[in-house]
């Protein structure tokens, strides 16, 4: 009988779509979850194997502490052992505020503070007093952002207008209301003449008040009266009624339309820091810590290393491990300083990974969603690395993923499905990649890349002249329309700076589709999130004379005893939470009153059953009939009206964003990474619906780093050569066979794709 210990043993797994299933997880190997999206890779990763851990972990905790953690039930199985505690990556964004840097994110800013507040010299005090956000630390002008808000004259004012005809942009300084109508009836300025023909004396009078040391009054005109209110200034004003207060507070106007009135400058005092310059001064090695802040991650590794004092060179030796661990993932490039919400995707991925990295603990469990999401090839390369290194220090590493270059580095391959949602939660493979092939008709290994040998030829391009946000560097380029185009690129190559900035600029009429997420609450459905729902429940409400809200579970419709959820959770005190369906509704959120009313004799709950292809039999609206004809121009007619968005996968939410923008012909469409999440074998299906695209006479344009979306363009433009300042150049366009002769690294690894 072989030794089970170094195994993770599961049985009879059961959570959503499972379907009993036994499964045993070597240990100290890279074991890889494959499978089409929705197959049940996630049910078995995080809601059974990293639930259970986290769930046995806390049970070392004693029952007072414990009710202060977060609690997790017991996953629906029969047997789960030999677990170890788990370290888990999700796909889930980065969240930031605006003040959030890479030196926060990673927690390496308190301990740059702290190595500044024992060998700074001079000595300033405390490790907190170098933070922007301490009474001391923060900058006395810009209060610690670094940043000056002042308002900006030619937003605020339009020249060519006189002040009756709203030269005054922001609507509390306008006419109709009481300031604007001020200005217009005072009788201290012309209000039928522009702008721009007032005199110097005037001009300044009207915007920056009388000169110093006198005083200006312009009448203002009650129903019953009037009074003479003395006069200030349109930029004075805005700046103490609209910038040094509280903005959170003004119920009228909202902070957006204040800030669209100004301009963001970096404040002279601090430089930028938010510093006060008092921390300026002190310094290690000639550096303050606002230049700590800005090294490049290379460079600062050098600067930890050459720390001499023993105090100094202790806490540089925990900094040093995450900063290491930034530059191994190739992120030499940033800077403690980089604001999170800058980063770009594949940027983003890589640093949420290092912060995880930084332990030298071993017989971890490591859990990775999707870890390539957002990286170029190249990139890739060094995630395939790092994961090795992972194991070889004695962990196991247990990874979802439909990259096959990640696929590749797996020491047991795990396939689930064999299709998705009720057709999957089956094991159809485990074992070593050479089974694979011969198990498996979903993943496979030797794929090879399609090279488009007969693009379309482009009468007309879009132009893009002297661009130069963030890291451009004044890049000049035409895109070709009416084709497929993709934009490729190592991370922080300028793709997204190119094209959200610089070509939607210049071209607002662009329809963009970014990464961001959609609303996936356990109450968001597929014909809520179409905005179809309210038409569903008119309809049942017009022909059976009920209320509207009796055909929603989150109004007079839900349940009585469930309250619409469809379950109900006991209350067990300090146990472990328990989640029951609902015995009154049987888990359909409705109350049997709502589901005793029918239209063509199905109810609401049976009308959320039919799929997207089956609905136009049933529900002939036209503004229904319109809606579900583009969910099937995606692909997407197998899904059903009632299914939750939080249950799609990665590749049909790409594709309902797609579909809610789908119009005529003759639109831009841009598209940020739209393979994100997907199967290999779900390429096919994207793909078809972009040529569909074009075909009707769209220009489509893709941000992409998949070998298969860049390959089966018509023309290419690749940036680089590397991230941040190495980056924002052209190094390439053309068509997909002029690529594969190129020397760029995007060009390296479609050669290495096409031949398998």
């Amino acid at each position: 009988m072989p030794d089970k210990r170094d195994e993770i043993i599961l049985r009879g797994l059961r959570e959503n779509n499972l379907k009993n299933i036994d499964l045993n997880i070597p240990k100290e190997k890279i074991n890889v979850f494959t499978g089409l999206s929705g197959s049940g890779k996630s049910s078995v990763v995080f809601d059974t194997l990293a639930t259970e851990s986290r769930r046995q972990m806390t049970l070392n905790y004693p029952l007072y502490i414990r009710h202060q953690m977060p609690r997790y039930e017991r996953p629906h199985a029969d047997l789960m052992q030999h677990l170890s505690p788990v370290v888990v990556v999700e796909q889930k964004p980065v969240r930031s505020n605006s003040r959030s840097t890479v030196g926060t994110y990673m927690d390496i800013d308190p301990l740059i503070r702290l190595l500044f507040s024992r060998i700074g010299s001079p000595p300033i005090g405390s490790a907190t007093e170098f933070s922007s956000e301490s009474s001391f630390g923060n900058c006395p002008v810009c209060k610690g952002f670094g940043e000056i808000v002042a308002p900006d004259i030619h937003k605020l004012i339009d020249h060519t207008k006189s002040l009756r005809d709203s030269a005054v942009r922001f609507k509390p300084l306008a006419p109709p209301g009481w300031q604007g109508r001020w200005m217009v009836d005072g009788g201290l300025f012309d209000p039928d003449l522009p702008i721009k023909d007032f005199t110097k004396e005037k001009y300044n009078m009207l915007v920056y008040g009388p000169p110093e040391g006198e005083r200006a009054f312009s009448k203002y005109y009650y129903k019953v009266g009037n009074r003479d209110i003395e006069w200030d200034g349109i930029l004075p004003r805005f700046i103490r009624l609209y910038i040094n207060r509280d903005l959170t507070k003004l119920k009228i106007i909202s902070q957006d339309d204040v800030m669209a009135m100004t301009t963001n400058t970096p404040c002279p005092t601090c430089e930028g820091s938010g510093l006060n310059p008092k921390v300026l001064e002190c310094k290690i090695n000639g550096l303050n810590i606002a230049q700590y802040d800005h090294l490049e991650m290379t460079d600062l590794l050098g600067e930890l290393a050459n720390i001499k004092d023993p105090v100094g060179t202790s806490i540089a030796q925990q900094a040093y491990p995450s900063v290491k661990q930034l530059v191994d993932l190739g992120l030499g490039y940033l800077s403690l300083a980089r604001k999170v919400g800058t980063l770009s995707g594949g940027e983003a991925q890589r640093v949420k990974i290092a912060r995880h990295l930084g332990s030298s603990l071993n017989n971890i469990t490591y859990i990775f969603d999707e870890p390539s999401a957002g990286l170029h090839p190249e990139e890739i390369d060094m995630l395939t690395h790092m994961l090795k290194d992972l194991r070889d220090n004695y962990n196991t590493v247990v990874v979802i993923e439909h990259n096959l270059a990640v696929i590749k580095t797996a020491d047991e391959i795990i396939e689930m499905g064999p299709g998705a949602g009720v057709s999957g939660g089956e094991v159809v493979y485990q074992g070593a990649q050479a089974g694979l092939k011969k198990a498996s008709a979903i993943t496979d290994l030797d794929h090879k890349v399609s090279v488009n040998k007969t693009p379309r030829q482009a009468e007309n391009s879009f132009s893009i002249k002297n661009a130069s946000a963030n890291n451009l560097k004044n890049v000049s380029v035409d895109i070709p329309k009416n084709v497929l185009v993709s934009v490729c690129g190592v991370s922080g190559s300028g793709k997204s700076s190119l094209m959200f900035d610089a070509f939607t600029g210049n071209y607002p009429e662009t329809i963009s589709v970014g990464q961001g997420s959609i609303g996936t609450s356990s109450r968001s459905t597929l014909a809520t999130y179409m905005g179809i729902m309210d038409d569903i429940r008119s309809i049942l409400a017009k022909e059976t004379g009920q209320p509207v809200g009796l055909f929603s579970f989150n109004s007079s419709g839900a349940c009585p005893v469930c309250e619409g959820k469809g379950v109900t959770t006991p209350d067990v005190a300090f146990a472990d939470p328990v989640t029951v369906t609902c015995e009154a509704c049987r888990g359909t959120r409705y109350s049997d009153e709502a589901l005793s009313h029918r239209h063509l004799g199905k109810n609401i709950v049976e009308i959320l059953e039919l799929s997207i292809d089956e609905t136009n039999q049933y529900l002939k609206m036209p503004k229904i009939v319109r809606k579900v004809d583009t969910l099937k121009d995606v692909g997407l007619g197998y899904l059903t009206l009632g299914q939750t968005t939080s249950s799609l996968s990665g590749g049909e939410v790409q594709r309902l964003k797609l579909a809610s923008h789908l119009k005529k012909e003759g639109q831009i469409y841009l598209l940020d990474e739209p393979s994100l999440g997907l199967h290999t074998k779900d390429n096919a299906h994207l793909l078809d619906v972009f040529q569909g695209l074009v075909e009707k006479g769209n220009s489509v344009i893709l941000i992409e780093h998949n070998l298969n979306f860049i390959a089966a363009s018509d023309w290419i433009i690749e940036m680089g050569p590397g991230g941040g300042k190495k980056g924002g150049e052209v190094l390439f366009e053309g068509t997909p066979e002029s690529m594969l002769e190129s020397e760029t690294l995007t060009a390296k690894w479609l050669r290495k794709g096409v031949k398998g």
